[in-house]
């Protein structure tokens, strides 16, 4: 599954603040760290939003490089979208061409890449067939 690290800097007044070390910008804060994990989930969710909306490449997620970082984990259909987004950042497609193949308008294929969207999973598939890939779904142990 797709994830970043985010770094859960204790702060003075107590709870948390929480940085993604991956991007320029994002933040928010906790008061404990179970309710932090949900609300970097939540501002993880929104900054990759906006590097989709502006059409940017988004970051390989960095080695675990600092103290208190722990990674936040996307959940699967927003995961699928991200990994459809890069790969079709990575094949120069135009997302006219790909709803052509796809057999979607572009404000359908759009919400292809809208990780607060809840898509068909067939459209995410057929996105990734086009685009030479395919989707695999597993399941682990929870830990």
């Amino acid at each position: 599954m797709a994830g970043y690290w985010a770094v859960f800097q204790p702060a003075p007044e107590g709870g948390f603040v929480i940085t993604f070390p991956d991007f320029d910008w994002g933040i928010t804060q906790a008061e404990t760290e179970l309710e932090g994990v949900t609300m970097a989930q939540d501002a993880l969710i929104t900054v990759i939003q906006e590097q989709i909306r502006q059409a940017e490449t988004l970051p390989t997620p960095a080695r675990r490089a600092r103290r208190h970082a722990r990674w936040i984990e996307l959940p699967a259909l927003a995961s699928a979208k991200v990994e459809l987004y890069r790969a079709f950042q990575a094949s120069g497609m135009t997302k006219a061409e790909l709803g052509r193949q796809v057999g979607l308008h572009k404000a359908n294929v759009d919400r292809l890449f809208d990780l607060r969207h809840g898509s068909r999973l067939d459209q995410i598939e057929a996105g990734y067939r086009v685009l030479g890939k395919r989707l695999v779904v597993g399941v682990d142990e929870a830990a």
